[in-house]
């Protein structure tokens, strides 16, 4: 969407104010159901609850440029149809890292994992502008709305909740994954007033509002910001979007990898957690308040991109750190931190628009790197490594 927009917004005569709006709508959607995915994904397992989120969302993308002609409450109706799916893939991605995973080798699974999102976003941010130079700008929705069932076929025959369930696992590869973490059974309850009570959950939900106020800002805003910026033509701020996203996906996993080697040597992990979580929030914030500086275009999209690649650090900062102070409740922990992240990608995204309509880029960027600074306090002092939820 973030490409298609712009075609979209010729077409259908959108000021920024409604592009801002168009692109929050997604999340409100999203917003519904990151707690209730959560809470299905620990009782249930995440194979259903994410082959579900696929297939929902995947209809709803196909749905898109239909709703779109018919008119644009009907478009943010399926953009927040939209949301609904994706909710629940985080919370069931992080519910099924927690059974898969020892804890030795977290930061790199779930990095690992993450990475494919920005290496996603690499494939849509390349390929979009050449199928809507070619097809037309419908063309991206039902492209990559088709692909969801082909993935589903797949994940039906081989994707299973557990190591439990896998009977095509070895005996020594189950032990191994069993043997180094804790409690797989499925939750029964959700103790509510005691998550909520724990200081360490309120970091995550904080810091990971801080967090998603940027990162999202980017992710939905950054192709209008080469086009009126930089003046960039539709292929080229497709191509250099690419750049950011895909030094996110070599840093996720190098961040992993260093995270990990920590730990290993014997680096408590709330250390580790709070080093990590710091270059995921200072980086950019440094990275942004740049880009005002710049003279070039090529250093404009340098800063992106570094700003982008040390936000990925956060994989093995607040990202892992579910699993940490409660894996029998990561699904419902990260739908909890998520909805604060949600809630940023809401506000932010549509905030956007009302400042470009008034202010500048600059002012954007400020708001931006002033949620970096807050997460960073916020962070250092009240996140652990340590289990605080049995």
């Amino acid at each position: 969407m973030s490409i298609a927009i712009l075609p979209m917004s010729k077409e259908f005569n959108w000021n920024s104010t409604t592009v801002g709006l168009i692109q929050s709508s997604f999340f409100w959607g999203y917003l519904l159901t990151q707690i209730v995915g959560g809470i299905w994904a620990d009782k249930f397992g995440g194979k259903p609850v994410l082959g579900f989120g696929v297939i929902w969302w995947s209809v709803a993308t196909v749905l898109t440029p239909v709703a779109a002609r018919i008119g644009l409450p009907f478009l943010l109706i399926m953009r927040a149809f939209m949301g609904i799916g994706e909710g629940v893939a985080m919370p069931a991605m992080n519910n099924m890292l927690s059974k898969w995973i020892p804890v030795s080798e977290r930061s790199r699974s779930l990095a690992f994992v993450y990475s494919g999102m920005y290496l996603g976003s690499v494939t849509g941010l390349a390929v979009s502008p050449i199928l809507i130079q070619k097809f037309g700008w419908p063309s991206v929705f039902y492209s990559f709305g088709s692909l969801g069932s082909i993935w589903f076929a797949l994940w039906l025959k081989k994707a299973y909740s557990s190591p439990k369930e896998d009977p095509e696992l070895r005996a020594e590869e189950k032990r191994h994954i069993l043997g180094g973490s804790i409690s797989k059974e499925a939750v029964s309850v959700i103790p509510w007033k005691l998550i909520l009570s724990k200081a360490p959950v309120w970091a995550l939900i904080i810091s990971h509002f801080c967090h998603n106020w940027g990162t999202f800002i980017l992710l939905t805003w950054m192709p209008t910001y080469y086009n009126q910026v930089l003046k960039f033509n539709l292929t080229e701020s497709g191509l250099f979007c690419v750049l950011p996203w895909l030094t996110m996906a070599v840093f996720a996993n190098m961040g992993g990898w260093i995270a990990d080697t920590l730990v290993s040597k014997g680096l408590s992990i709330t250390a580790v957690r709070k080093i990590m979580q710091s270059i995921g929030f200072l980086g950019p914030a440094f990275f942004l308040t740049q880009l005002s500086h710049v003279r070039t275009p090529a250093m404009a999209v340098l800063c992106m991109a570094c700003s982008q690649g040390s936000d990925a650090f956060s994989q093995s900062g607040l990202y892992s750190n579910h699993q940490d102070i409660g894996p029998r409740y990561a699904g419902v922990l990260l739908g909890l931190s998520n909805t604060a992240g949600v809630l940023a990608g809401v506000f932010g995204t549509a905030a956007t628009g009302y400042i470009l309509q008034r202010g500048s880029w600059d002012d954007v960027f400020k708001v931006a790197v002033v949620l970096y600074i807050i997460g960073t306090l916020v962070w250092n002092l009240f996140a652990t490594g340590e289990r605080v939820l049995e």
